[in-house]
């Protein structure tokens, strides 16, 4: 229905019908056929409020009117001819009357429409640029936020390793310190870099099955140093059109929210899978203590977190890659009964390449 917007075939469409209409006033188009009946010119008067409310609808009152004045002066020298009598000279004026009426009703309705859509249209922008202050000064405070903390702890090192008085051994514990939390604000900076101005994935094909199970063998040692097992159903061979950088990053980022969040002796399940031949179907299920309801609507947010060392980025990053690869990210959680993460990515067709 887009021709429907297009200036020329809307005016074309005015101007065809505003034509059809003063062709049956003239007795060119009904009287051929039918002869010179009453009911004709019955029909004239009716067809002609056609192109007077299309032309409100699109154009407002100013097309209406501008349409009931053309089709008016169309009809004046028949009205003015000398084989009108003053009856039907009386009914064509009442009809010129009734054509400005339609264009002022339908004008005026359709102005009301347009200026209520209008300010819709205004307070939804004015609601989104508030929405997105909001999140300017979220993610401001939370810069701060993970900044600060580091920046207390170089202070005091510094300040410690200045100190003349202070034993060597001392002096070598805060110089761990200290380049321990220079790393931290180079890992939160670096993170936050990574979720503002996320690069352009390079999409290539992509055999998903293997970069999840790279992701799954670079956390396998830590995980069972902490005691979980990392459990895995893939099936192979399944590929997508993706940057096989940001999957990995992808996978690797939900696991390690699995890992941070399970105990000894519990289970992470990692399973890939074919939908209807058209979808990859990844899903990523622990046993943790799970996420509260109220937490569940936030956890795409920059900077919000349950836990205490986190830097609250993770989901949010995980869900701009998922996104960028035309993909969509579900998380369904039971406080006590753990998490699971759903992620369907599209299937390469083999025109995809």
């Amino acid at each position: 229905m887009q021709f429907l917007e297009n200036n020329n075939f809307r005016l074309s469409i005015i101007g065809g019908v505003s034509v059809l209409t003063l062709g049956i006033h003239y007795g060119w188009v009904l009287e051929p056929i039918f002869g010179d009946a009453h009911w004709i010119h019955a029909v004239h008067g009716r067809f002609c409020y056609i192109p007077i409310v299309i032309a409100s609808a699109w154009y407002g009152l100013r097309g209406g009117l501008y349409t009931a004045a053309l089709i008016s002066l169309l009809i004046l020298p028949l009205i003015l001819s000398s084989g009108v009598g003053p009856h039907d000279f009386a009914a064509e004026v009442v009809e010129i009357v009734f054509y400005f009426g339609i264009a002022l009703l339908s004008g005026g309705l359709t102005e009301r429409e347009l200026s209520s859509r209008k300010k819709q249209e205004d307070m939804r922008l004015q609601l989104e640029k508030s929405k997105q202050l909001s999140r300017v000064g979220q993610i401001a405070a939370g810069v701060a936020h993970e900044i600060k903390n580091p920046l207390a702890s170089i202070k005091g090192a510094v300040e410690i390793l200045a100190d003349e008085k202070a034993a060597s051994e001392e002096k070598e514990e805060f110089r761990q310190i200290l380049f321990s939390e220079i790393k931290r604000m180079d890992g939160t900076i670096t993170e936050f870099l990574a979720f503002a101005r996320p690069p352009q994935p390079k999409l290539e094909m992509l055999n998903l099955s293997d970069t999840i199970r790279a992701s799954i063998r670079q956390l396998e040692t830590h995980a069972s140093r902490e005691g979980i097992n990392l459990f895995q159903d893939i099936l192979d061979e399944i590929y997508i059109k993706g940057d096989r950088l940001k999957m990995h990053e992808m996978a690797l980022n939900i696991l390690l929210n699995a890992l941070q969040v399970s105990k000894s002796g519990e289970t992470i399940k990692i399973t890939l899978e074919e939908i209807k031949g058209k979808f990859a179907h990844l899903v990523f299920e622990d046993s943790g203590p799970g996420i509260n309801e109220a937490d569940l609507e936030n956890v795409y947010e920059p900077f919000f977190t349950t836990k205490s060392n986190g830097t609250g980025l993770g989901l949010a990053i995980v869900k701009s890659i998922v996104e960028s690869h035309d993909g969509q990210i579900d998380i369904f959680s039971t406080p006590g009964r753990g998490t699971r993460v759903e992620i369907t990515l599209p299937l390469l067709q083999e025109t995809g390449i």
